[in-house]
């Protein structure tokens, strides 16, 4: 897989550079970018995935939880062994490459559904990157990981597990700092197969009977964005090398009552004002709002549930020429000779203690996701896509 392969030479300054589920788990991380949440239920998913229905789709995860009704479960389960079966034997016969195959998560619904899926599998996990725990505490952390530890060893896998907060005791302030704590400490233990931290923002906001507008961004709704401070503040710290990854963005399509939240100018610069009067119908100036509230706070990835949204995402996740510039400075003058200095374009200042960790994850989205040329930014990339009169065909699938 790579980022924008198509617009590899004429976007990009530096370009993206391929990966797979073999990447290492630090790149692997970043790479995950907009990752598509899908029902389980949801038919011919192989068939999307051997045709790449969705070209710039990266991971994907096939969700058994909130997404699948009580009464179809069993069916589901059933279905999607089915499925990775399907996969697992097209990928051994060759017939779908591992270049080919985006990083493929399930979301188990608890323990012990996930201890059935795992003994059934079996071998058949390779083609998996990992799953994703939801509504997850340090109690059923620890049996989580416990399992996924017993499985990878069982089978010589390389599997991750993708905790989800979403919990009311994360939520609720007078039971969250030591909840926090106690995840800390579980997520630690298992530290080499804690590929990302996600946030379940809508779980949250059902707690409390909340759901965000499509002209707001969930850093707007107070309780959520208070949870959010925390989660980063203890979860994020730099000696502990956690990524945190930003709650999902849920419309597709909506009436507007407030004003957009795309400016004009990058847009009518390139004459390319009906690209931003799509995104502005599919209401994905809404999500890129947040996915820059997320990257202001320390947050990388964006979970999705629309196809629409995937190069949005990984538009506003690319690097800017002036980002990398001054990244590069930073690194590349940590040698203890300078403290300070000014950035190449002479309009910031560059320090390089403060600074050094942020330019580290510049160097690695940088990596992932590319690096623009100097007269090119995310517009420009938006423009080059299917971007006509909707994003994309499928926005009203």
């Amino acid at each position: 897989m790579q980022h924008f392969a198509t617009e590899a030479e004429t976007i990009f300054y530096k370009k993206p550079q391929p990966f797979t589920k073999w990447e290492t788990p630090d790149i692997l991380s970043y790479a995950l970018g907009a990752t598509l949440y899908m029902p389980a239920s949801m038919p011919n998913i192989v068939s999307m995935i051997q045709s790449k229905k969705y070209k710039e789709l990266t991971s994907l995860v096939i969700d058994l939880e909130d997404a699948v009704g009580d009464t179809e479960l069993g069916d589901c389960e059933a279905k999607l062994i089915g499925d990775i079966s399907e996969l697992y034997a097209l990928y051994h016969q060759k017939q779908l490459l591992l270049q080919e195959l985006p990083l493929l998560f399930i979301r188990v619904r608890h323990v012990e559904q996930f201890s059935y899926l795992t003994s059934r599998l079996g071998k058949k996990q390779e083609i998996l990157t990992g799953y994703v725990f939801p509504k997850f505490t340090a109690t059923q952390g620890a049996r989580y990981f416990g399992l996924l530890e017993k499985t990878i060893l069982e089978n010589d896998l390389t599997l991750y597990g993708m905790p989800i907060l979403e919990s009311s005791e994360v939520l609720y302030k007078e039971s969250r700092i030591e909840a926090l704590l106690d995840i800390k400490s579980i997520l630690l233990q298992y530290k080499e197969r804690v590929l990302n931290i996600r946030i379940g923002a809508t779980d949250f906001c059902g707690i409390y009977g909340i759901r965000r507008r499509m002209d707001s961004t969930i850093y707007d709704i107070s309780v959520i964005r208070d949870c959010i401070a925390d989660i980063v503040n203890i979860l994020g710290r730099e000696e502990d090398g956690f990524v945190i990854s930003g709650p999902v963005w849920e419309y597709f399509s909506n009436h507007r009552v407030l004003k957009p939240a795309l400016r004009m100018t990058p847009f009518s610069e390139k004459g390319a004002l009906d690209t931003r009067k799509a995104l502005l119908d599919d209401c994905l100036d809404g999500l890129m709002k947040e996915v820059l509230m997320d990257k202001q706070n320390g947050i990388v990835g964006k979970t999705i549930i629309h196809p629409s949204h995937i190069r949005v995402v990984h538009a506003l996740y690319a690097i800017s020429y002036e980002e990398y510039l001054d990244a590069l400075s930073i690194v590349e003058n940590n040698d203890g000779r300078k403290g300070v200095m000014k950035s190449h374009y002479a309009n910031k200042m560059n320090e390089i203690k403060p600074h050094m960790r942020w330019a580290q994850r510049i160097l690695k989205q940088a990596h992932v996701y590319g690096v623009y040329h100097e007269s090119v930014d995310f517009a420009s990339l938006l423009l080059n896509s299917e971007l006509g009169g909707r994003i994309y065909a499928t926005t009203n699938e």
